[in-house]
């Protein structure tokens, strides 16, 4: 996989925030070498334009130079420029001496007694390239540098003399300087400009092209947290077969959730018919084989209904998607229907649960887990039961359920809590709803804790996942 798309897909980072880095970078780079691109070009143009000129003025001092008796003698050129002191043009002619300088024959009025930079390695490099024009800058001839020259040299022979000449011409560059400095302020400003557009109008165009999947990423999570049963909203051509992949994975879990619901109830009718049969015929029989079959067959009966109501809760949990279950109203329903049932202990149940806490699961799960915990409860009471429920963060709810009865000692707790251990058997008088409780409770990957309770008897706490509010 190349580096970049490495870099793309990696997990735990923003897709958005990646695109827009990479984009903008790559803007800010290229308005970076397209703006370095004009600047030097504009700036070459303008320094070849002005060789060209400095070229015309080396072919007007040579036109302008004989040979005489006295030596080299150079006519007056009629440019008023160079006859004017410090013009910012200029001339100047020379031969390179026994020591590898030049030594200067003859030079314009505007030079005021002043000479070109002469660089040292120019007699070597005009040798190499005689006849042709060599240009380099010059900070300038004044003592306070106000005019940067721009200077062209050359190697000429004269007729009359076998020994060349160097002929130099210079000029003064500060106008061009000052226009590639405005022109490169004013290149750097508009692509400054254009590039602040552009990176805007990235993150604009990822950020609405991306909306879509950010909508849908809204819409699974109320599904999986319990606000939505299915994704409702119409998308655009390109996401909507995502959409419908996901609403029919939703139907396909639901379909299966519905299969083995009707599979456990079959399976639950068939074994339970054959058990009542077995316990009715046993029962109307006397003899020690009679009680063996009817002991045997209700343990049957037990573990049937506990592996049962374990498969039916795990295919509940497994695909519940979309089932939110308000608290407060499971817990208001119970307390209704068991203090009634234990009227005649005169059971008091007091519980609290805020109205916008849910369970993430189906309502018929929580009513037979907290059922169960209220049921024993109301049971081995003296007369109060306290239940209580609440968020504990990270899609987690907790609810506790309290008796004033003489509780359970903690190495009892500890066995009935064991996988699988029927608590009718290790803690007789407590039947089998703790241990359906328990499977109840890790189908749905939570926990239940026994402790002692304040009230004086035994407190059940119960972990489970809670959907957002």
């Amino acid at each position: 996989m190349p580096w970049w798309r490495a870099w793309l897909v990696r997990p735990r980072r923003s897709l958005t925030r990646r695109l827009i880095w990479l984009a903008s970078a790559w803007i800010i780079v290229a308005l970076m070498l397209t703006g370095w691109m004009l600047t030097s070009q504009y700036q070459e143009s303008a320094l070849r334009r002005l060789g060209n000129q400095l070229g015309a003025v080396i072919d007007d001092v040579v036109i302008a130079s004989v040979m005489t008796d006295e030596g080299l003698r150079v006519a007056e050129i009629k440019d008023a420029q160079t006859l004017r002191g410090l013009s910012g043009k200029y001339w100047m002619v020379g031969e390179v001496d026994a020591g590898g300088g030049v030594r200067i024959l003859a030079r314009s009025p505007s030079l005021a007694g002043e000479s070109l930079y002469v660089d040292p390695a120019l007699p070597t490099r005009l040798k190499a390239a005689f006849g042709a024009t060599l240009t380099y800058n010059d900070p300038g001839i004044l003592p306070d540098g106000a005019q940067p020259l721009r200077i062209a040299a050359s190697m000429k022979s004269l007729p009359g003399r076998e020994t060349p000449f160097v002929f130099m011409a210079g000029v003064d560059r500060s106008e061009i300087d000052a226009d590639t400095r405005q022109f490169a302020t004013f290149t750097w400003t508009a692509l400054l400009i254009l590039g602040i557009g552009l990176v805007i109008a990235v993150f604009l165009q990822v950020q609405v092209g991306l909306r879509p999947l950010f909508d849908l990423q809204v819409e699974i999570a109320n599904v999986r947290k319990g606000r939505a049963a299915r994704i409702e909203r119409d998308y655009p051509v390109e996401i909507q077969p995502l959409a419908e992949q996901v609403n029919r994975l939703l139907d396909h879990n639901q379909e299966v959730v519905d299969r083995q619901r009707t599979h456990v109830g079959n399976l639950a009718h068939a074994l339970k018919t054959p058990l009542s049969v077995m316990l009715a015929e046993s029962g109307s029989e006397p003899g020690a084989l009679a009680n063996v079959v009817r002991r045997q067959s209700e343990i049957m009966k037990g573990q049937v209904d506990h592996h049962l109501r374990r498969a039916r809760a795990a295919a509940r949990a497994a695909h519940g998607l979309g089932e939110r279950t308000p608290v407060a109203e499971v817990i208001d329903e119970l307390a209704v229907m068991l203090e009634r049932v234990f009227q005649s202990k005169d059971v008091e149940i007091d519980w609290r649960a805020p109205d916008e806490l849910a369970f993430l699961g189906e309502r018929q799960d929580l009513q037979e887990i907290l059922g169960n915990l209220m049921e024993n409860a109301c049971k081995w009471s003296t007369r109060r039961v306290r239940v209580s429920a609440g968020a504990s963060g990270l899609g987690q709810m907790i609810a506790v359920v309290e008796d004033d009865g003489q509780g359970l000692p903690a190495d009892q707790r500890e066995a009935v809590m064991k996988r699988g251990t029927r608590l009718d058997e290790d803690a007789p008088g407590s039947g089998l709803g703790l241990a359906i409780v328990d499977d109840l409770t890790r189908a749905y990957g939570g926990r239940l804790t026994l402790a002692a309770s304040e009230l004086g008897g035994l407190k059940a706490v119960l972990e489970l996942p809670a959907a957002d509010e």
